[in-house]
This record gives structure tokens, C-alpha cells and sequence, in this order.
């Protein structure tokens, strides 16, 4: 609490003048996260038009921007996991930094240069968001100086998505990924 506090420049006594509960300052500690990561991102995103490079960078500048919160992101972790809980990232009152994130990556997926198959555009930004989910999971438990790992996780799974978004408008492979979509759909709306 007090390093969000500290964050959001006000004293932790003060920080319920403004936030009714821990679950609203911390929530407007994921909204003035998202904003930081927009920002992080903006350079990468003016500059490119390939879509890896766009995605890396955009991923790169979301661990640049929760480096300084590492220490305590596992504490954070414990509460947000729990399904219930208003800090999870899938929650109702977590949308508005859900939103942010995945606007985001709609920016690395419409300023790039990658023909993707229009239903796979649809859902994409979403679907790397939920990915980003997983690199944060990693990050989370990365103890690596840096967290070189993570970086390098990164690096790794780029190009794959970058092949897998390629290969997804050859109509050989068409049936699998509306098969795919229509599982995400289901699970969506079960």
C-alpha cells in the first residue's frame, strides 16, 4: 500500500481521501499503469510497421514499466488470482485497465504492416492480451537479475506469434483457426 501510494504521489492516510478502499487505489494504480505502458510503447509504435517488431516493443515496455514494482508483484499477485477478487484482471471493476491493455495491442496489430485474416483480427488484440497475462505470470516469478528471462521469453515467443499470425490467411489452415475462434467465442459467452 504504501508503494502505490508513494506512486500515486499522496500519503497512504491520505490515499483513502481519494480512494474509497485498497481495491480503488489499487485499481487506479492499474489504470495509471496502463497509461505509463501506452507510453512506454508510443515511440516503438511510431517508428514501426512490422508487426514483431511493434508486438516486442509493446511487451518490452510493459516490463519496463512494471519494474520498479517487482518486489512486491508477487503480494499483488496472491489477491489478484483469486477468481472473485475485484484485482483480478478479468473482474468488472478491473475492465477499464483490461480495456486499456488491450487497446494497446489493437494499436501493434492496426499500425503494422501484417495481412491477418479478418476474424482473426477481430479477437487478436485480446488474445495477446491474454498472453501478455502469461509473460506477466512469468515476470512475476522471475527472479533472474533484470529478469533477463522474462526479456528473453519475449524475444522468443515474438516470432512465433508473428509465424502464427502469418500463417493464419493461407485457407489451408482456415477451418483450424475458425475452429479456434469458435472455441474462444464459446468459452467467452458459457
Amino acid at each position: 500500500m504504501r508503494a502505490i501510494a508513494k506512486e500515486a504521489g499522496v500519503a497512504v492516510g491520505n490515499a483513502y481521501y481519494y480512494f474509497d478502499s485498497k481495491e480503488h487505489l489499487i485499481q487506479g494504480f492499474y489504470d495509471r499503469n496502463q497509461a505509463a505502458h501506452r507510453a512506454a510503447a508510443q515511440p516503438v509504435l511510431a517508428r514501426e510497421q512490422d508487426f514483431a517488431a511493434r508486438l516486442r516493443g509493446a511487451l518490452h515496455a510493459g516490463i519496463d514499466v512494471n519494474e520498479p514494482y517487482h518486489s512486491f508483484a508477487a503480494t499483488l499477485f496472491k489477491t489478484a488470482a483469486e477468481p472473485s477478487s475485484p484485482l483480478s484482471p478479468f473482474s468488472r471493476e478491473s475492465s477499464p485497465a483490461r480495456e486499456a491493455a488491450i487497446a494497446i495491442f489493437r494499436d501493434v496489430i492496426d499500425g503494422s504492416s501484417a495481412k491477418i485474416d479478418p476474424e482473426l483480427r477481430k479477437e487478436l488484440p485480446e488474445l495477446l492480451w491474454l498472453g501478455w497475462m502469461g509473460v506477466v505470470l512469468f515476470w512475476v516469478y522471475d527472479r533472474s537479475p533484470g529478469q533477463r528471462r522474462t526479456r528473453r521469453l519475449i524475444d522468443g515467443i515474438v516470432p512465433l506469434i508473428d509465424r502464427l499470425v502469418g500463417l493464419s490467411r493461407l485457407r489451408v489452415l482456415r477451418p483450424a483457426l475458425r475452429q479456434v475462434l469458435a472455441l474462444i467465442d464459446t468459452i467467452r459467452h458459457d
